[in-house]
């Protein structure tokens, strides 16, 4: 099947996290996956959901509650993450579409993740570095945070930082920014 082109799915991945190295007998891990639809023809803002998703291996810290303001008992009532994945694939067709994310970490966690546990890959092959594209749209010397590019295109900063589907929320109007941008 040819990959649709009409929308992107703008993803935003939460983890697991510690102040320092996780501990020993744990590991980071996807806990809640944001995503943002985004009309491509019109730059407007579709469907945005949070899909939480049970830890396996690892448990949520202090310091990833101060941060994502997400708890254990909320991830627990998730799903597991191969039926996350599936959530994906069939509800979103993820795998014939384009996908977004701002920076690397997202794609880097899926793939590892997947890997790990046996799941398959989500997602298409095509996927879209908002991070970088921002960064080479304005010429910028290295890349900026999400919070900096909305700052700097005058764009605010929608919801929770650090919640999957504001933050995927706000990805996709950075990137409805710049696509619309550059048809002027």
């Amino acid at each position: 099947m040819a990959k649709r082109l009409d929308l992107i799915l703008v993803v935003d991945v939460e983890s697991t996290c510690w102040e320092g190295d996780p501990p020993r007998d744990q590991e980071n891990e996807i806990i809640e996956i944001g995503v943002c639809t985004l009309e491509v023809a019109s730059g407007r803002r579709r469907d945005r959901r949070s899909i939480l998703v049970r830890p396996e291996r690892s448990v949520v810290s202090p310091f990833c509650t101060s941060l994502t303001t997400l708890t254990q008992e909320q991830v627990d009532a998730g799903v597991s993450f191969r039926e996350a994945c599936a959530a994906l694939r069939g509800e979103l067709k993820a795998q014939d579409r384009l996908w977004a994310s701002y920076g690397d970490y997202d794609r880097r966690m899926f793939e590892r993740q997947c890997e790990a546990r046996g799941v398959p890959f989500p997602f298409g092959p095509s996927h879209l570095n908002v991070k970088s594209l921002f960064a080479v749209t304005y010429a910028l010397s290295r890349e900026v945070g999400m919070a900096e590019a909305l700052e700097r295109v005058g764009l605010p900063l929608v919801g929770t930082h650090h919640r999957g589907d504001d933050d995927a929320y706000n990805i996709a109007g950075l990137l409805a920014h710049l696509l619309l941008a550059a048809r002027r």
